[in-house]
C-alpha cells in the first residue's frame, strides 16, 4: 500500500460497543505514538477491528451486477472470496480484499487531492451513490471535516451548479403537472418503510434565494445528516422537491435548467399541491411518518406549518430548528453572563421565518423564568428591509405586528443598536457583513460580554466573522455562526474556537426520538426541550474556548441524548404512539441506530448427521 496522508490517516474512528463512532487522533505529522504516517494508519486499522464480534448474516435474493450496483449492497473489495462466489460476483471486483477502514482511507487519499469544495461534494455524492455504507463510515470518521461539504456552506455551491453536477436521481422530483397522480408518483421510490420525509419547493434555498428544482440538493444532504448526526436508517429516508416553476430569471433563460420552465404557480394550485401530497405521504406510509419542510419562502413557510403542524407530523427546521439551536446558544451563553435571559435585550437583523421561530422560542423560555408573553415580547426588536419595526408603521403581517414596540422608527440596524443599546444582536437575514466595525464595537462598549450571532448561511451571507467579533471586542464577544469559522488567536494569544449554530445539532436527533416513539404532533415544547438538552451539554472547558455547543465531533453522542431527551418527555407527555412504553429508553433509541459497518452476506449453511443424509437407493 503506497504510504497515505497523514490526515487520512489519523482520521480513523474506532467503533465503540454499542456500533456509534469515535475518531481516533493523533496531530498533523505526528501521528499517535509517533509512528509515521503510513504506520499509524496501519496500527488503526487493526485497533478499529479489535473487540468486534461477527455479524449474523444477511439474506439477499440478489445476484451478479444487481449487488455491485445496488448501494444498499455493495461492499467493494470488502466482500470475502465466500461471499463473491456464492452471490455470483466472483471476477466482477478485483482479485483484492480489503476491510472497510482501509477503503475509508483509500476514499481519503482521493478526498484530499481535491482542493475544491464542489468538487470534494461530487467526490462523495458519488460515492454515497455506489456504497452507502462506506459513505456514512466516512461521514461518521470525521464529521467536522465533512459537514462542511456535505451540507452548509458547500450544498449551497452545489444547488447552485446542481444542473452540472447531477449524475443520478437521489429523490423523488414531484411537479405541479403531477396533481392527481401523487399517490402513483411515491410508488416509483424502490423503499416501502419510509419514516422520514425532507420536503422543499426551491424557492428560498439558504441564503441564496430561489433555485427551483437545483434545490434537491438541500433534502439530499439534510437526510444525509439525519444518518451521519442522528443514526437514523438511510433506507428510511425520502427526499422530495416540488418543482412548481421558478421566479429566477437566470434559470428559466438557462437552456440546461433542469426543471420546469415557467414562472412559479401560486395561490389555489400551488395549496392543492401541497394538501395532496400530505395526504398522499401518510396514506401510503403512516400518520408517523415525519415531514420536514426545508427552505420554504417566508410567504409560505408560516401558513404551512401552522396549517398542517396538529394534523400531521410535521415541522419547519428553518423555524423551529433554527430557534432551537439560537436558544441554545444563548443559554449556553448564559453561564458566561451569569444573569437570566429576561435581564437581556435582543436586537434581531432580519424577520423572516428564522428571526420569527427564535423569538417565539425565546418568549417560551422567558415564560419558564416567570415573565408573561408580552413581558417577554418587550424585551425582543426586529429590524427588516424597511428599518425597525415599530407601532404604526404599514404593512406589518401578523407576525412582526407581534413584535412592534411604541418607539420612534429607525432606518439601519447601526441607529437602532446605538438607541436600543442591546445585550445581544442575532443575524438572520443573509446580508453579509451587516454587523459593521461600528456595530460591533458600540455592542463591546455597551456590556462586558456582548453576544453576536451571525446565523445566516452560507458563509459569504455571514453578518460578521468571527475574527472581527473577537477582535473589535478584544475578546469579549460571545460569538456563534451558521457556517463554521477558524479558530481565532488574538495578539495576546489567546485562542477562541468559534461555536457553530448549525441546526444538525437539532434536527437529527429530533427526528431520530420522534421516529422512535411515534410521536404524531410536534409541539414547540419540544424544541425547547432539545435547545436545554444541547446547553446542559456544554462544558465550562467549551465555554473558555469560547464554545457555545458541544464539539462537533461529539454530535452523534449529542444527537443521542436529545432522542432519549424527547423519547423521555413524549410518553411523560401522553404524545408518543408507540405502547408498551420501553422501561430502558437508552436501549430502545439504540435499538433505532443505524450503523455503517459491513453485513455479512456469506450463506448459513450446515450439514446433517451422515445417517439423515444417507442416499437411498433401490
Amino acid at each position: 500500500m503506497n504510504s497515505l496522508p497523514g490526515r487520512a490517516a489519523l482520521s480513523l474512528c474506532r467503533r465503540t460497543a454499542a456500533g456509534g463512532m469515535r475518531v481516533f487522533t493523533g496531530s498533523p505529522g505526528h501521528p499517535a505514538g509517533g509512528l509515521p504516517a503510513d504506520r499509524a494508519s496501519l496500527r488503526a486499522v487493526r485497533v478499529c477491528h479489535s473487540g468486534t464480534s461477527r455479524k449474523p448474516s444477511v439474506s439477499t435474493k440478489k445476484r451478479g451486477f444487481d449487488i455491485t450496483r445496488n448501494p444498499h449492497l455493495n461492499k467493494g473489495m470488502a466482500f470475502t472470496l465466500e461471499e463473491r462466489l456464492q452471490l455470483g460476483i466472483h471476477g466482477l471486483l478485483p482479485p483484492c480484499f480489503l476491510s472497510q477502514d482501509v477503503q475509508v482511507l483509500r476514499v481519503m487519499k482521493s478526498y484530499e487531492t481535491r482542493s475544491n469544495p464542489l468538487d470534494k461534494y461530487i467526490l462523495l455524492m458519488t460515492l454515497q451513490d455506489r456504497n452507502e455504507k462506506l459513505f456514512y463510515r466516512l461521514l461518521t470518521s470525521d464529521i467536522e471535516e465533512f459537514m462542511p461539504i456535505v451540507y452548509t456552506p458547500t450544498v449551497g455551491l452545489a444547488c447552485q451548479q446542481y444542473g452540472l453536477a447531477f449524475r443520478r436521481p437521489r429523490g423523488l422530483f414531484i411537479t405541479i403537472h403531477d396533481r392527481g397522480h401523487i399517490a402513483t408518483m411515491l410508488n416509483s421510490w424502490p423503499e416501502e418503510d419510509i419514516k422520514a420525509i425532507v420536503v422543499t419547493d426551491g424557492e428560498r434555498i439558504l441564503g441564496l434565494g430561489d433555485l427551483g428544482s437545483y434545490g434537491m440538493g438541500i433534502p439530499v444532504g439534510k437526510l444525509a445528516l439525519y444518518t451521519a448526526c442522528g443514526g437514523v436508517r438511510p433506507q428510511q429516508c425520502l427526499p422530495v422537491l416540488l418543482d412548481v416553476g421558478t421566479d429566477n430569471q437566470t434559470l428559466l433563460n438557462d437552456p440546461l435548467y433542469i426543471g420546469l420552465k415557467h414562472k412559479r404557480i401560486r395561490g389555489k394550485e400551488y395549496d392543492e399541491l401541497i394538501d395532496e401530497f400530505m395526504q398522499a405521504v401518510t396514506d401510503k406510509y403512516g400518520m408517523n411518518c415525519l415531514i420536514q419542510f426545508e427552505d420554504f419562502a417566508n410567504s409560505n413557510a408560516f401558513r404551512i406549518l401552522n396549517k398542517y403542524r396538529n394534523r400531521y407530523c410535521t415541522f419547519n427546521d428553518d423555524i423551529q430548528g433554527t430557534a432551537s439551536v439560537a436558544v441554545a446558544g444563548l443559554l449556553a451563553a448564559l453561564k458566561i453572563t451569569k444573569n437570566k435571559l429576561s435581564d437581556h435585550t435582543f436586537v434581531f437583523q432580519g424577520a423572516g421565518e428564522a428571526a420569527l421561530g427564535i423569538a417565539h422560542l425565546l418568549i417560551m423560555a422567558m415564560a419558564k423564568e416567570g415573565l408573561s408573553s408580552e413581558e417577554a415580547a418587550k424585551r425582543i426588536w426586529m429590524v427588516d428591509s424597511k428599518g425597525l419595526i415599530v407601532k404604526g408603521r404599514s404593512h406589518l403581517n401578523h407576525e412582526k405586528e407581534e413584535f412592534a414596540h411604541d418607539h420612534p422608527h429607525l432606518k439601519t440596524l447601526e441607529e437602532v443598536v446605538h438607541t436600543i443599546k442591546p445585550t445581544a444582536i442575532i443575524g438572520v437575514a443573509a446580508i453579509g457583513g451587516a454587523f459593521t466595525e461600528k456595530i460591533i464595537k458600540d455592542m463591546g462598549s455597551f456590556n462586558e460580554r456582548p453576544i453576536i450571532f451571525a446565523l445566516s448561511n452560507p458563509t459569504s451571507k455571514a453578518e460578521c466573522t468571527a475574527e472581527q467579533c473577537y477582535k473589535l471586542t478584544e475578546g469579549r464577544g460571545i460569538f456563534a455562526s451558521g457556517s463554521p469559522f477558524d479558530k481565532v488567536t488574538l495578539a495576546n494569544g489567546r485562542t477562541f474556537y468559534p461555536g457553530q449554530g448549525n441546526n444538525s445539532y437539532v434536527f437529527p436527533g429530533v427526528a431520530l426520538g420522534v421516529m422512535a416513539c411515534g410521536v404524531r404532533h410536534i409541539s414547540d415544547d419540544v424544541f425547547l426541550t432539545t435547545a436545554e438538552a444541547i446547553s446542559d451539554m456544554v462544558t465550562e472547558e467549551n465555554l473558555a474556548e469560547g464554545r457555545l455547543y458541544p464539539p462537533l465531533n461529539t454530535i452523534r453522542e449529542v444527537s443521542f441524548k436529545i432522542a432519549v431527551k424527547i423519547v423521555n418527555y413524549a410518553y411523560k407527555h401522553n404524545i408518543a404512539s408507540l405502547y408498551p412504553e420501553p422501561k430502558d429508553k437508552e436501549a430502545f433509541v439504540l435499538s433505532h441506530i443505524y450503523s455503517p459497518d459491513y453485513d455479512s452476506f456469506t450463506l448459513d449453511t450446515y450439514s446433517w448427521p451422515q445417517e439423515a443424509m444417507k442416499v437411498q437407493d433401490v
